[in-house]
C-alpha cells in the first residue's frame, strides 16, 4: 500500500534557514504526544505551524518576525488581503515598478506598520527579509520576478487559517527561558543560527545580536538543563560545512551520548568523523532514541 504524503503548511515568509523542505525528515522524529511544544528559534514558523500539540509556543529574538506573526494571528485573512491589495494599488506595485517598491520601502521605514513589511517581501529580490543596522528594511527590488501572485496568496491564506485553528503563543524572548512551567510531557525544538555557517541573520551587523561561540555554549548548557529535568529536545544544526567542523557541538554530543540523525538523503551514509573538505553535514540531535517515542 502506498503511503499518502503528508501535506505541510508553508510559511509565507522567506526567512533564512527555514526548515520546510526538511519537515518530512524532522517531524517524524518528534514525540507523538506533546503537551506544550516550544520552538525557541521559530523564524518563519515552518516547524511550529505543522506540529501537533495541545499548546505551541513560537519564540524568536527578532521582534519584527513575532510582530508579523501576531498580526496574522489576530486579524482575519480578509482584512490582511484587503490591506495588501490597497498597498498594491496605492504604489502601483508590479514586477517591473521599482520606483513604487522603493516608495513603499521608504514609507515602511518611516512608519513601521508591520503588515507593510510582508507586502515588501512579496516584491523584494527572492522575497528576502533583510535589514540594516538601524533595522531599516533594505532588500533590493525583485525586478521582473517578485510580485504578489496566486501562489503567494494561497500560501498566505493557508498559513493564516492554520494559525487561527491552533493554540499558538508567540513570544519575543532570549532562548534561555525559565523551565519552571515545563515537564516531561513537553518538547523543545531548537533551530539556532549555525556557528559555522555565517549569514545575514547571525553576523551581528543587522541591529540584532549575532551568534558566536559564547551563544553556542549558552544554548548547549540550556539543553543540558532540559535533559536533567527529563524534558525531551531536538536540535537542528550542522557538524560540517564547507570545510569547517563544529567540534564544540560534536564533542558535546559525544560527551552526553545524545542521539545524532543525519538529515537529507545526501547524508544517509555520512559519518561526522570524516574530514571531506566539500562536505556539508546537517543533523538532528536529540536526547532520546527516536525508536522509543510514542
Amino acid at each position: 500500500m502506498q503511503t499518502t504524503k503528508v501535506k505541510y503548511i508553508k510559511s509565507p515568509l522567506n526567512y533564512t534557514g527555514g526548515k520546510f523542505k526538511l519537515l518530512d525528515q524532522i517531524l517524524p522524529k518528534f514525540p507523538k504526544r506533546i503537551d506544550t511544544f516550544v520552538d525557541l528559534f521559530c523564524g518563519g514558523c515552518n516547524v511550529g505551524i505543522n506540529v501537533s500539540a495541545n499548546k505551541i509556543i513560537c519564540n524568536d529574538i527578532i521582534d519584527y518576525l513575532i510582530q508579523l506573526l501576531k498580526y496574522f494571528q489576530t486579524h482575519s485573512i480578509d482584512h490582511i488581503l484587503s490591506h495588501i491589495e490597497t498597498r498594491i494599488q496605492e504604489y502601483n506595485l508590479s514586477k517591473s515598478n521599482k520606483e513604487g517598491y522603493l516608495a513603499l520601502r521608504d514609507y515602511y521605514n518611516k512608519h513601521r506598520f508591520i503588515l507593510d513589511l510582508y507586502v515588501l517581501t512579496c516584491y523584494s529580490f527572492n522575497h528576502v527579509i533583510r535589514f540594516n543596522s538601524k533595522h531599516e528594511f533594505n532588500a533590493p527590488f525583485g525586478q521582473n520576478r517578485s510580485h504578489f501572485n496566486d501562489t503567494l496568496k494561497k500560501k498566505l491564506v493557508d498559513f493564516v487559517n492554520e494559525i487561527h485553528s491552533k493554540n499558538i503563543v508567540f513570544t519575543n524572548n532570549d532562548f534561555e527561558i525559565s523551565l519552571d512551567e515545563f515537564g516531561p510531557n513537553d518538547f523543545f525544538y531548537c533551530d539556532p543560527p549555525y556557528l559555522i555557517s555565517q549569514g545575514v541573520y547571525n553576523d551581528g551587523k543587522r541591529g540584532f545580536k549575532g551568534w558566536d561561540e559564547e551563544q553556542e555554549i549558552r544554548l548547549l548548557n540550556f539543553l543540558d538543563r532540559l535533559n536533567e529535568k527529563g524534558i525531551k529536545f531536538a536540535l537542528s544544526n550542522v557538524f560540517e560545512n564547507k570545510g569547517l567542523r563544529n567540534d564544540l557541538l560534536i564533542q558535546w554530543c559525544e560527551r552526553n551520548e545524545y542521539f545524532v540523525y543525519p538529515i537529507s538523503s545526501n547524508y544517509s551514509n555520512s559519518s561526522y568523523h570524516r574530514k571531506d573538505r566539500n562536505t556539508s553535514l546537517e543533523v538532528l540531535i536529540t536526547n532520546y532514541d527516536v525508536r522509543s517515542i510514542n
